[in-house]
């Protein structure tokens, strides 16, 4: 069946735009003419998020789908490593059978560290025989980011050999390094890792992309990077592209790509190069099949009013409109629901933290960075037990391990900000194990209970206050779309930071406070590590 889409059509690969008429057959472009007619929007190729984890925004890749074509995404480079450190192979499948049904297109890597170290506990384990075998399927890409970092530097037999096995088969690698440069990033890229999205400084983007990397700009709900690194877009276009990482449900609901390419052409950049980023380079480098506006390829392109806003009208995916007139395509898909969860509700005599030590290690939480600094404090007392100081901000964290009975970690956090009460999360980068945080012992189990009562989800609590937010699929997604899930975060987010919290995403940056290959400080179900030296902390 032929149809005809007619726009103004922006030619990247020409840097032209004109008015054309576009013949669609068998789900692919057969020819673009230009031809004089009355249709103002403009056609462009989709937008592309060059690295996300789907399951940050709390949605299933269909959920997902369904929202992300209304920013005219029509394809995304996506990690699942979040539900395999949870449910392992179980939890891939889950993501490439949902992801079957999505109205746009989802390429999965290999995940390549799970868990992320050896340092903390997860629901599973991928060793680098069941990466090869993942690898080696048509609709695994790539093997995804190599977060174990000093596994490459210093030769680790499992880490070499999950690279090898994609060299082989000749699939990308990529790669999470943030802030390694001089030497130790030149061996890393010498490994066969080609990308990186952790750049939180120019100079860190500019030796990597010279050293031959590929730099993806990160504009996340916890992680921006967007004001660092946009100078990229003018001297180093071919090799940059833009990704969110973690984007979660309320920030979703209001843009994807499309809001940094309005903000990269808000900002004087020129409006081809910005579209090399967000369209033509991730299908480039990931040799993906989705289409770049000429003939022959896939019609997956956008419709958008105008270049300035870069408000999208209609989405079109293999020819056929998922989204236009402000309506979603409807398809029908029951999903079920997997989960991995083990664990007995606490007292709060458990997060007691009994020591005769004058000073402690504390994390210094940074607004809208994953990375923290290490602060030594002298802790408030309450008999033996090192209590929550509210009034100077250093709160108690606790990370419990939700797959098998073990006694939790304790520890103190800076910059959180919350003056009453406590939250708690099961989405806790990479393991996802439960992390709370809190005012009081008290508080802080009543907050962990909960979540453990619904096996997985968000909660808040302050005083007689008490919310959760359900996340039946291994405790990160729920089968909701968008903007149920989005309304049920607003409402949480909001409380926090009634609390007193200052953060932008006080749930997202929570969730990173356990990832333990992002330096300085984080704290695993198994203790404060030093992310810095490798090792635990002292």
């Amino acid at each position: 069946m032929q149809k005809i889409v007619r726009g103004q059509l922006i030619d990247i690969a020409s840097k032209k735009i004109y008015k054309a008429e576009i013949e669609i057959e068998n789900q692919r472009i057969k020819s673009i003419t230009e031809k004089e007619h009355d249709e103002t929007d403009y056609i462009l190729p989709g937008f592309i998020d060059a690295h996300i984890h789907i399951e940050s925004s709390m949605l299933t890749p269909f959920r997902f789908s369904q929202e992300a074509v209304k920013h005219g995404t029509v394809a995304t480079i996506s990690d699942p490593h979040e539900i395999a450190n949870v449910n392992g192979l179980e939890g891939i499948h889950y993501m490439l059978e949902s992801a079957s049904k999505a109205l746009m297109k989802i390429h999965f890597g290999a995940p390549s560290c799970v868990p992320a170290t050896t340092f903390e506990s997860a629901g599973a384990v991928l060793d680098s025989l069941a990466v090869y075998d993942l690898l080696r399927r048509n609709d695994i890409w790539y093997l995804s980011e190599m977060m174990n970092y000093p596994g490459v530097l210093y030769e680790d037999k499992e880490v070499w050999q999950k690279i090898a096995y994609a060299k082989q088969l000749n699939k990308p690698v990529d790669g999470h390094a943030p802030g390694l440069t001089g030497d130790q990033a030149l061996q890393y890229i010498a490994a066969g890792i080609t990308t990186d999205h952790e750049c939180f400084t120019l100079s860190e983007a500019l030796f990597k992309v010279q050293a031959g990397m590929k730099i993806l700009i990160r504009e996340g709900s916890a992680a921006k990077n967007f004001e660092a690194l946009h100078p990229l877009l003018a001297s180093y276009t071919p090799h940059v592209m833009f990704c969110s990482d973690d984007k979660h449900p309320d920030d979703f609901i209001h843009g994807h790509i499309n809001k940094l390419v309005a903000r990269a052409v808000a900002g004087g950049y020129n409006l081809f190069d910005v579209l090399t980023a967000a369209c033509i380079n991730p299908i480039k480098h990931y040799n993906i099949p989705v289409g770049m506006l000429r003939p022959g390829d896939y019609a997956d392109f956008i419709t958008v009013q105008d270049i300035v806003h870069f408000d999208v009208q209609a989405t079109y995916i293999n020819g056929e409109a998922a989204y236009k007139n402000g309506m979603v395509k409807e398809v029908v898909f029951n999903e079920g629901a997997i989960n991995n969860f083990n664990c007995s509700y606490i007292k709060p005599e458990a997060v007691a933290l009994a020591t005769e030590k004058a000073s402690l290690p504390c994390i210094h939480a940074l607004d809208g960075q994953l990375i923290t600094k290490r602060m030594d404090i002298s802790p408030l007392r309450k008999g033996n037990n090192c209590i929550s100081d509210v009034k100077n901000d250093f709160l108690k964290i606790t990370v419990i391990n939700r797959y098998r009975p073990q006694a939790p970690a304790v520890s103190f956090i800076h910059n959180f900000g919350i003056k009453n009460g406590a939250i708690a999360s099961t989405v806790a980068h990479d393991s996802h194990n439960i992390i709370a945080v809190g005012c009081s012992d008290e508080e802080i189990a009543r907050a962990v209970n909960l979540l453990i009562e619904t096996k997985g989800g968000l909660s808040v609590v302050a005083g007689k206050y008490e919310e959760v937010l359900p996340l039946p699929v291994a405790g990160l997604m729920t089968t909701s779309t968008c903007s149920q899930i989005a309304k049920q975060y607003a409402l949480l987010d909001a409380k926090v930071k009634e609390n007193g919290s200052k953060l932008r995403a006080p749930f997202m940056t929570l969730s990173f406070m356990a990832l333990l290959v992002i330096p300085e400080l984080k704290l695993s179900d198994l203790g404060l590590f030093d992310a810095v030296k490798f090792q635990f902390a002292e």
